[in-house]
C-alpha cells in the first residue's frame, strides 16, 4: 500500500505541477505501477492485469461516452440553438442575460459531462458575442465592465453550480460516485440529482444576484438583446433532422437514467445505447468519436487514477487512514466535524489545478473520515460530491471551463480571485446550511 502510495502521490504531484500532460504522468504510474509489482508481488501477468483494470470500469465509459455524446450537441448547433432561445426570452437586462445563458447550461448539464465543452465550447462564444454587441470589448479594458465581466463571472458560476447538480455534469462526478461505493455508499443518477436540487436551484438564483451587486455591470437594460437572439435563430433557419435526433436521443438517455433502476439499465449502458441511437442516425460519425481527443484523454488518466485511488482503498490505505486521523480528533462530535472537513476539501482547492486531481487525492480519504467520525455517509458523500464543483470558482484555474473564461481578458486576476472567495462562501453557505436540510427532509440522514 505505502510503495502504491508513494506512486500515487508522485502522479498527482506530477499533474499539479504540470511536470508533464496528464496522460503522460498516467502512463509513467501504470508502468511503474506494474514493474515494481505492487498490486502483485511475484506474479508479472497478474500485476499488469490490476495495473490496467481501470480501464474497465464502468464508471469510465459513462464519461467518455457522454462526451461523445456531447459533440452531437456542438456538431448539430442545438447546444446554440438553446442558448439563444434562452436569450431570446430573458435578454431584456443584464441580469436576465446572465440567468439565460445560465438556464441553457443548466438544461445542457445532463447529457454534456465535460463542462469544459458545455462552457467553453457553447455557451463562452455566446457569452462573448453577446458582450460585444453592447460595446463591451475584450481588447478595450475601458469597456470591461459595462457587460463582459458580469457576463463572464455569472457565466462561469453558473456552468459550476450545473456541474453540481447531475452525475453526469462533470467528469469528477462519477469518480465520486465510484469512491463513495468502495465505502459502500450507493449514489444512483436520479438521487444524485434529487439531492442537488433544491440548493442547486437557489444557488442559480442567488449568485448571479449577488455577482450584480458585488460586481454590477454599467450597462443594466440590453433591450436589443432578444433581437439579436432571434436573428442569430433566424439564420439558423428550421430546426434540422439531426437537431430532432439529438433532442430525442436527448430525452432518452434523461428519461433511462432516471428510470434506470425501475427497468435495470445501468447508467452506462444508457450512454451506450444514447451514443448507438446517433451513429445509426448518422448525426455522428465514426470519425467524430475517434476525433473527439478530450474523450479518450480522460478514459485513459481517469482509468489510471480510479485503478491507484481503489486499489488503496483495498489494500487498507484508506481505512488506515481514516483510523489514524480519528485517533487525532476522535474527541469531535460529527456536527463538528462535517463543516471543518468540508471546509478543509473546499479551500485545499488553492492547490489545485485540476479539479479530477483534487477529487482523487482528497475525496476518498476525508469522506473514510467522516463516516469513522459518525458523520452520515450520504450526507458526506453528496456534500464533497458538490464541493467538487463549486470550489471551482476559487481561482482562474480551478475548474475546466476557468481558463476559457479567464482567458477572454474580461476579468483581472485581483477581481476573480476576490469575487471567487466571496461567490465560494456564498455558495458553501447555501449547500452546507438549505441543502443540509433538504437532505434531511428526504431522509437521505
Amino acid at each position: 500500500a505505502w510503495h502504491l502510495f508513494a506512486i500515487f502521490v508522485a502522479t498527482i504531484l506530477g499533474i499539479i505541477l504540470k511536470a508533464a500532460p496528464m496522460g503522460t504522468m498516467c502512463m509513467i504510474a501504470i508502468a511503474l505501477t506494474a514493474f515494481t509489482q505492487v498490486l502483485a508481488p511475484g506474479d508479472a501477468g497478474k500485476s499488469i492485469t490490476l495495473a490496467l483494470k481501470g480501464f474497465g470500469d464502468k464508471v469510465i465509459w459513462l464519461i467518455g461516452i457522454s462526451f461523445f455524446i456531447a459533440r452531437g450537441f456542438i456538431k448539430t448547433g442545438l447546444g446554440n440553438r438553446i442558448a439563444f432561445l434562452f436569450i431570446r426570452i430573458f435578454g431584456k437586462s443584464s441580469l436576465g442575460l446572465a440567468y439565460g445563458l445560465g438556464l441553457a447550461d443548466l438544461v445542457l448539464a445532463p447529457a454534456v459531462p465535460s463542462n469544459t465543452a458545455r462552457g467553453g465550447g457553447i455557451i463562452y462564444p455566446i457569452m462573448k458575442s453577446m458582450s460585444m454587441s453592447f460595446g463591451s470589448m475584450p481588447d478595450q479594458p475601458e469597456t470591461h465592465r459595462k457587460l463582459g465581466s458580469y457576463l463572464t463571472l455569472s457565466s462561469y458560476n453558473a456552468n459550476l453550480i450545473a456541474s453540481s447538480m447531475f452525475l453526469t455534469g462533470t467528469a469528477s462526478n462519477p469518480m465520486c460516485q465510484k469512491f463513495a461505493l468502495n465505502l459502500g455508499i450507493k449514489i444512483s443518477w436520479i438521487s444524485w440529482a434529487t439531492a442537488a436540487i433544491v440548493p442547486g436551484l437557489v444557488a442559480f438564483f442567488v449568485i448571479p444576484l449577488v455577482l450584480y451587486k458585488i460586481y454590477p455591470p454599467e450597462l443594466k437594460k440590453t433591450g436589443d438583446a432578444p433581437q439579436i437572439a432571434a436573428q442569430k435563430l433566424k439564420e439558423m433557419g428550421a430546426i434540422t433532422r439531426n437537431e430532432w435526433m439529438m433532442l430525442l436521443t436527448f430525452f432518452i438517455l434523461l428519461f433511462l437514467w432516471m428510470t434506470g433502476d425501475l427497468f435495470s439499465i445501468d447508467a452506462t449502458t444508457t450512454a451506450f445505447i444514447g451514443l448507438v441511437i446517433l451513429l445509426l442516425t448518422s448525426v455522428l460519425t465514426w470519425d467524430d468519436v475517434k476525433a473527439e481527443k478530450g474523450a479518450w484523454d480522460t478514459i485513459v488518466w481517469f482509468s489510471v487514477l480510479v485503478m491507484m485511488a481503489s486499489s488503496l482503498n483495498e489494500l487498507g490505505f484508506i481505512g488506515w487512514f481514516s483510523d489514524v486521523v480519528k485517533v487525532e480528533i476522535g474527541g469531535l462530535s460529527w456536527q463538528m466535524a462535517f463543516p471543518i472537513i468540508v471546509l478543509v476539501y473546499f479551500f485545499s482547492h488553492y492547490l489545485f489545478a485540476s479539479a479530477t486531481a483534487h477529487v482523487a487525492a482528497m475525496y476518498a480519504a476525508l469522506l473514510g473520515v467522516g463516516i469513522s467520525l459518525g458523520i452520515p455517509g450520504l450526507l458526506l458523500a453528496f456534500m464533497l460530491g458538490f464541493v467538487g464543483s463549486l470550489y471551482g470558482t476559487l481561482t482562474h484555474y480551478g475548474h475546466g471551463p476557468a481558463p476559457v473564461f479567464f482567458g477572454s481578458g474580461y476579468v483581472d486576476l485581483k477581481s476573480w480571485w476576490v469575487k471567487g472567495l466571496i461567490t465560494g462562501l456564498v455558495m458553501l453557505f447555501i449547500y452546507m446550511v438549505i441543502g443540509g436540510l433538504w437532505l434531511r427532509l428526504i431522509g437521505d440522514f
